[in-house]
């Protein structure tokens, strides 16, 4: 019988974090069965309330391209949940969801056949489940209800591409409130990776070679974005940030830059560093629209760019003054004048 290097982890620390109260917010884990027709995916997204029926759960997307379900360059596919049943690991009111998966044109993503596997970089550890896929998960979800009890804008996670690599996502948030809840949740993980014993690293390409970075991808926002039409303000807001290149890659991470040149390649899902780009559902472009966006013509915009070690101050002042104050140039603009 083989182990994984998780069974070190204690797990009577897991439990404290586990019995804290979450007060009313749920946790629903989506799961799906990946491209290969046997695998297992799974990641969670924070709820308001709980669901009591299929209809009260959102559909959701995924990075098909890395469950050898999509290429990278179109690779937004659907959750959609089918059913639904008592989470026996978070317990009530947490919940399961099965879900089934839609491609981009909303029509089933089926499995591969004659043993062909789409994705050039897709694996068994992105959303993975099991022992030799998921390594770290008492970690994770000590973290997750840790900053659920704290009052952090929580809103999901998942296991990410490289082994015991992991993702989570704060917000929606309004304006500099954004720093405020992801400063904290970094010190809540060290924190919890304390009392473990184990070592968390934002770095943005901890382990060097043919393996995918850590950003801290920024969607935003504003009404007049998710508002009907709102599509064209978000276009006009990449066309800002396309003539403002350099000032966002220096202000995306604490070094100026040169902490994300050794992650924005161009390859591994990351657009280069000395050009810009944008696209619909692309994860290789500086700035992705997501696929439901693009169809429903309002809703937000990815920035790719921003470093997992970014300040978010620094990231959302950078994206205030470009696509909100229509600064130009690349140096930021000096009001106290």
């Amino acid at each position: 019988m083989a182990t994984s290097a998780s069974s070190q982890l204690n797990k009577a620390v897991k439990q404290q974090y586990m019995s804290l109260p979450q007060g009313d917010k749920v946790q629903a884990m989506y799961i799906w069965i990946d491209g290969s027709g046997e695998g297992l995916r799974c990641k969670t997204r924070t709820l308001d309330s709980e669901p009591k029926t299929i209809e009260d759960l959102p559909e959701w997307n995924f990075d098909g391209s890395s469950t050898y379900q999509s290429e990278g360059s179109n690779s937004d596919m659907f959750l959609i949940p089918a059913a639904m049943f008592r989470d026996p690991f978070r317990k009530d009111p947490n919940k399961l969801v099965l879900c089934e998966v839609l491609k981009y044109n909303r029509k089933p993503a089926g499995t591969p056949t004659c043993g062909v596997i789409i994705g050039s970089h897709g694996g068994p550890y992105y959303c993975g489940v099991g022992a030799d896929k998921a390594y770290g998960r008492d970690i994770v979800e000590a973290h997750y209800k840790a900053c659920l009890y704290a009052g952090v804008d929580i809103c999901g996670t998942n296991a990410e591409v490289m082994p015991a690599q992991w993702e989570f996502q704060i917000g929606p948030c309004e304006g500099i409130n954004m720093g405020d809840h992801l400063w904290v949740a970094r010190f809540i993980l060290h924190r919890v990776c304390e009392d473990f014993g184990v070592v968390a690293s934002f770095d943005p390409k901890p382990i060097p070679g043919n393996w995918n970075g850590a950003g801290c991808h920024t969607n935003f926002s504003t009404k007049e974005m998710r508002d009907d039409g709102g599509l064209k303000v978000i276009e006009d807001s990449i066309e800002r940030l396309a003539k403002r290149h350099q000032y966002h890659i220096r202000a995306y991470d604490p070094k100026g830059g040169l902490d994300n040149a050794r992650r924005l390649t161009g390859r591994h899902e990351t657009s280069s560093i000395d050009e810009f780009s944008a696209g619909v559902a692309n994860r290789g472009a500086s700035i992705r629209i997501p696929r439901a966006v693009g169809q429903d013509k309002k809703g937000y915009f990815e920035d790719r760019r921003p470093s997992a070690n970014c300040d978010p101050y620094i990231v959302t002042e950078a994206l205030v003054r470009t696509c909100l104050l229509k600064e130009e140039g690349e140096e930021p603009t000096d009001y106290s004048k």
